[in-house]
């Protein structure tokens, strides 16, 4: 239940902040929503976060282990508990990586990518044309849902393809 309400608060506070012609002395005292639940369930953890809670903080907590926290979200910090950030951050795997779709020569021209060569570069490699390599890249990134070659390196790192 207190989840739920602390969904629905930071909802509200992100919407008024988004109408708001406060000045910026007003918006500095600004309500800072935290989500506070018995439950561990990282779903509604994300749920929270998502709404716009600026932190989650377990009921479980100690008292004296409130007050570090508090003053953190105060200075703006986000603050959550290290299980959810580890949930948050750990990659997703629901099925093959999606390298295992590429032929070799995607392969290849994502570990070039990655690598940090420039279209020159891995036009030259690969013996095409700067032209056919932009196509190519492009055609890369689609694949793998990334948006610049930055985040395809990342990928490839992730997948071991360095």
């Amino acid at each position: 239940m207190a989840i739920t309400v602390a969904v629905a608060a930071a909802r509200r506070r992100r919407a008024a902040s988004r109408i708001s012609a406060s000045p910026s002395w007003l918006m500095a005292l600004a309500t800072r929503v935290v989500a506070i639940s018995g439950l561990d369930e990282t779903d509604l953890m994300v749920q929270a976060l998502r709404a716009g809670a600026e932190g989650y903080l377990p009921k479980s907590s100690e008292p004296e282990e409130l007050m570090p926290p508090r003053l953190a979200l105060l200075g703006g910090w986000a603050v959550l508990p290290a299980e959810l950030l580890a949930a948050l951050v750990r990659p997703a795997h629901n099925g093959p990586p999606v390298t295992a779709v590429l032929d070799d020569e995607e392969r290849r021209l994502l570990q070039l990518i990655a690598k940090g060569c420039r279209t020159v570069e891995i036009a030259e490699e690969l013996r095409l044309s700067e032209r056919t390599v932009k196509r190519l890249t492009a055609s890369l990134l689609r694949k793998l849902r990334v948006s610049s070659r930055t985040e395809a390196a990342a990928v490839a790192g992730n997948a071991g393809l360095l």
